[in-house]
C-alpha cells in the first residue's frame, strides 16, 4: 500500500486502519427518483430501465482486501445469494463503489491504483464485465466515487491529491473521459463525495480541514465552480461520509461521533448549517432511505446503526425507538435497498479477515431495524456497500 502521511489530528491506530486500510465510510447515492434526464440520455435511460423494470435488484461491495467485488442477489426475504462469478477484479484497495441512475453501470475507486474501474451490470444476472478502457486514470489515492443523478457526469475524491476529478460517461458503453478543467481543488484530504438529487451540485468532505466543500455543476461540461463560502465548517473533527435527503445534507464526523446537519439553497448550492446530533463510537457511513423519512449511521467501534427519524420540514433528526441496533464487528459502509425494505450493512469478523454483509429489514413505519439473517461472507476487509 502507498504510505500516506498521518493526519495533523491523532487518528490513533484503529482509526488510521479504517482510514487507509479498510476505506470504509463514503456512500453515494444509488437513485434519484423523479428526475428528468438530460436531451439525449432520456431515451437511452429508458431502454436501460429494463434494469429495474426486472425487478431483480443486487447487493455490491468493495473488497479492499482482496482488490475485488462481491455481488450478491437480494431474495424477496432481504437474505443475499452470491452471483456466479463474484468477486469481480478490481484495482488495488477499492475503497468506495457507485451506480448511474439507471443501474447499467457500476464505478469502483482503486485507492492504492490511482484508477477508478467501470463495470457494465447485467439486469438479469447481477454480473459485472469491465467496460472497454477500464480502468480509468484518476489522481493519487481516489478515495471517493459519485455518479450525477443524470447520469452523465462522474466525480471522484482523491486523498493525497487534494483534488476531486471530473468525468464524462460514454452514456452507451459507460467509458469515462476527463472533464475539462479537472481536477478541482479540495481542502486538504478529501474523503467523501456526493451530488444533490438535481444534480446541480457536488459535496466534499475534507479529512483533515473538518470541512465540506461545495461546488456548482456545469450542466454542459460537467466542470466546477466552488460555490459561494465553500468550504463550510463542520464543528468536528474527520468528517468521513456524507448523504444528501433533498434539500438536507448530513456529514458522519468519524472522530467526534457527531452527525452535522445542513441545509442547501436551491439557487447557489450554499450550505447553512441547521444543527447537529450525536451517533455511537466512530460513524463511518451514512444512508437515508428512498422515502426521505429515515437516515442510518453504521458506527464502527461500537458495532451497532443509529436510527434517525426526518423532520421533512426542516431536516433535523430524531433517534428512532431502539435505536442503535446491534450490528457486527468493525462496522464500515451502509446502505438502503431501493424499495426502503431492506438495510445491508458491512464490516469485518473476529475470527477471520473475511468481511460480512448483515442485513436488516426496516419498518416502514417508525424506521427500527430487525436483523434478518447473521450475514453472508464477502472478500477481505469488506469495506463499502451499494444496492440496485
Amino acid at each position: 500500500m502507498r504510505i500516506i502521511p498521518f493526519s495533523r489530528y491523532a487518528l490513533g491506530l484503529s482509526a488510521t486502519v479504517a482510514l487507509l486500510a479498510s476505506c470504509g465510510g463514503s456512500q453515494s447515492p444509488i437513485s434519484a427518483p423523479g428526475l428528468t434526464m438530460s436531451d439525449g440520455y432520456a431515451q437511452k435511460s429508458l431502454v436501460r430501465s429494463a434494469h429495474r423494470a426486472s425487478g431483480l435488484h443486487y447487493v455490491y461491495v468493495t473488497n479492499a482486501g482482496s482488490n475485488s467485488v462481491s455481488a450478491f442477489a437480494i431474495k424477496a426475504s432481504g437474505a443475499l445469494t452470491p452471483v456466479q462469478g463474484s468477486p469481480f477484479a478490481t484495482g488495488y484497495n477499492p475503497c468506495a463503489l457507485a451506480i448511474d441512475p439507471t443501474a447499467a453501470f457500476l464505478y469502483v475507486a482503486n485507492f492504492d491504483s490511482a484508477t477508478v474501474s467501470a463495470f457494465a451490470i447485467n439486469p438479469s444476472s447481477g454480473a459485472l464485465t469491465q467496460v472497454p478502457g477500464s480502468p480509468f486514470t484518476t489522481g493519487y489515492a481516489p478515495r471517493g466515487v459519485a455518479v450525477d443523478p443524470n447520469g452523465k457526469f462522474v466525480y471522484v475524491t482523491n486523498y493525497t491529491g487534494n483534488n476531486v476529478y471530473a468525468f464524462t460517461i460514454n452514456p452507451n458503453s459507460g467509458g469515462l473521459t476527463n472533464v475539462p478543467g479537472s481536477p478541482f481543488a479540495t481542502g486538504i484530504s478529501p474523503f467523501a463525495v456526493a451530488i444533490d438529487p438535481t444534480g446541480r451540485f457536488v459535496y466534499v468532505t475534507n479529512a483533515d480541514d473538518n470541512d465540506v466543500s461545495g461546488y456548482v455543476i456545469n450542466r454542459n461540461s460537467g466542470a466546477l465552480t466552488q460555490a459561494k463560502g465553500s468550504p463550510f465548517s463542520t464543528g468536528y473533527s474527520q468528517p468521513l461520509s456524507l448523504a444528501i435527503d433533498g434539500t438536507f445534507v448530513y456529514v458522519g464526523n468519524f472522530g467526534s461521533g457527531y452527525l452535522t446537519e445542513y441545509v442547501i439553497d436551491k439557487k447557489s448550492g450554499v450550505l447553512t448549517r441547521n444543527g447537529d446530533i450525536g451517533t455511537d463510537n466512530y460513524p463511518t457511513g451514512v444512508a437515508v432511505d428512498p422515502t426521505g423519512k429515515f437516515l442510518y449511521v453504521s458506527n464502527e467501534f461500537s458495532r451497532d446503526v443509529s436510527a434517525y427519524a426526518v423532520d421533512t420540514s426542516d431536516g433535523l433528526l430524531t433517534q428512532v425507538l431502539g435505536s442503535p441496533f446491534a450490528a457486527g464487528f468493525r462496522l464500515h459502509g451502509v446502505a438502503v435497498d431501493p424499495a426502503g425494505k431492506f438495510l445491508y450493512v458491512v464490516g469485518g469478523s473476529q475470527r477471520s479477515p473475511r468481511g460480512m454483509v448483515r442485513a436488516f429489514g426496516i419498518n416502514a413505519s417508525s424506521g427500527t431495524l430487525t436483523r434478518r439473517w447473521k450475514g453472508s461472507s464477502a472478500g477481505n476487509g469488506a469495506s463499502n456497500v451499494v444496492v440496485r
